[in-house]
């Protein structure tokens, strides 16, 4: 056992202040409503708190199509209706609006898992979490599920320089359909996904069936769930399929995509957990000792997002937290009990014994095919496009900045952001 893990935690208080549009469930105000929790509760001083750097558009073009994350960068929400056949082509508009900052928004959120996989592999730290992350559905040419950006593919393809192999853990309610596809085809990353399956749940992929092709074969896992799943259940079967993927698979590195939409009571889920139960996840996840990088992704009910991420953050960070929520700037948010632990809950279980016993089965099968860790020839390490000391008014946005110079932009550990505001106009939507 290490004697204690070095925690490094990412957050920019400008990604809560991104205004998705009246009526759109996607509310990134949560991630200041857990950033004031993790402050509440001391957290932040038990761990390295750092403002991530902003994405170039060179780093975001690793996985996304150039002409993708240009029109990313260039669209505004007054020239939309200026380019029709791009809005398509690019799956823009009713889930994946255009709104004020929508590039600085994913700039952020994903220079934020980006910085967190360096400094993985740079030795930095233990675990490092970045909440803003978790952008799952996003494909490399197109938007989907409120995802522009796949800060998951990016932090994989970051972490794929130091390790061999590096396996993603998705408890979204949702399929991780995204980080499935980017790397379907390859034994060095293996996707394990859980979430609810069925036609008319999105995305509508995730069987059982799916397992990854040619080199890929049986590199991808998904574990697809009916309404109703609780913690008992969830949990045994996480803690069977993961402990078998580790022991098989023997991953350098783990990637835990924290989605909170598959907790009790969330606006667009179907799952019975309770916090308690979805922390257990990242508990047992802890346990294995790997470089951990850690994100959040869906979660509907921001109060109940905050709570989950608050806790797991203390997980992380082996701390007990009080079930009374401290005083806080959103404290209103948690009434009527101001409790941090939410129950689970109450919708029909449809999961039978002998259904999730067909699951686990078929996942062990699944996994005997690849019994031996596959042998990855590791090539030398490429560097992390260094460009030399320069002048910084002569800096082109466009290219990739080395470590020095992004130290200059780290907050000192001191700075916690107390004083950000937020967007209040939009603290009583959803």
């Amino acid at each position: 056992m290490r004697s204690k893990d070095k925690i490094s935690y990412f957050y920019d208080g400008d990604v809560g202040s991104v205004y998705f549009g009246p009526n759109h469930p996607m509310k990134p105000h949560r991630l200041c409503m857990t950033h004031h929790l993790v402050l509440a509760y001391g957290l932040h001083n038990k761990m390295e708190v750092y403002r991530p750097h902003k994405a170039y558009p060179v780093e975001l073009a690793q996985f996304h199509s150039a002409d993708y994350v240009e029109f990313l960068n260039r669209i505004t929400p007054d020239t939309q209706h200026l380019f029709p056949s791009e809005m398509a082509r690019y799956n823009l508009g009713e889930d994946c609006p255009v709104f004020d900052n929508l590039f600085e928004f994913c700039q952020i959120y994903a220079g934020g898992t980006i910085d967190a996989a360096r400094r993985l592999n740079n030795q930095l730290c233990d675990i490092a979490i970045n909440w803003a992350g978790g952008l799952h559905h996003a494909k490399k040419c197109a938007a989907s599920g409120f995802c522009y950006i796949n800060d998951l593919v990016l932090g994989i393809l970051e972490l794929l320089k130091y390790h061999a192999r590096v396996l993603y853990i998705d408890i979204d309610v949702h399929h991780g359909d995204g980080v499935e596809e980017a790397f379907y085809f390859t034994d060095r990353v293996m996707t394990v996904s859980f979430h609810k399956y069925g036609d008319k749940f999105f995305p509508g992929t995730g069987d059982m069936k799916d397992t990854g092709e040619r080199d890929g074969r049986f590199y991808s896992i998904n574990v697809p769930l009916k309404d109703g799943i609780d913690d008992g259940i969830f949990t045994r079967l996480f803690k069977t399929i993961i402990a078998k993927v580790v022991e098989t698979y023997s991953p350098g590195a783990i990637v835990l995509q924290c989605g909170a939409d598959s907790l009790a009571g969330d606006r667009l889920g179907c799952f019975n957990l309770s916090i308690d139960g979805h922390a257990e996840c990242v508990r047992f996840v802890k346990k294995f000792n790997l470089p951990l990088l850690v994100t959040g992704g869906g979660g509907y009910t921001k109060e109940n997002v905050a709570r989950c991420w608050a806790l797991e953050t203390g997980v992380l960070l082996d701390t007990e937290l009080p079930n009374e929520i401290p005083d806080n700037d959103y404290i209103k948010y948690f009434g009527p009990d101001y409790s941090l632990k939410l129950p689970g809950g109450h919708i029909e279980n449809l999961n039978s014994k002998s259904y999730i016993g067909t699951i686990k089965m078929q996942v062990m099968e699944n996994l005997r095919c690849i019994q031996h860790a596959p042998g990855v020839q590791m090539q030398e390490v490429p560097p992390d496009f260094y460009i030399p000391d320069f002048d910084e008014d002569e800096q082109n946005p466009d290219e990739r900045v080395d470590q020095h110079t992004q130290d200059k932009h780290i907050q000192r550990d001191d700075e916690y952001y107390e004083g950000d505001h937020d967007n209040d106009n939009h603290m009583d939507d959803a």
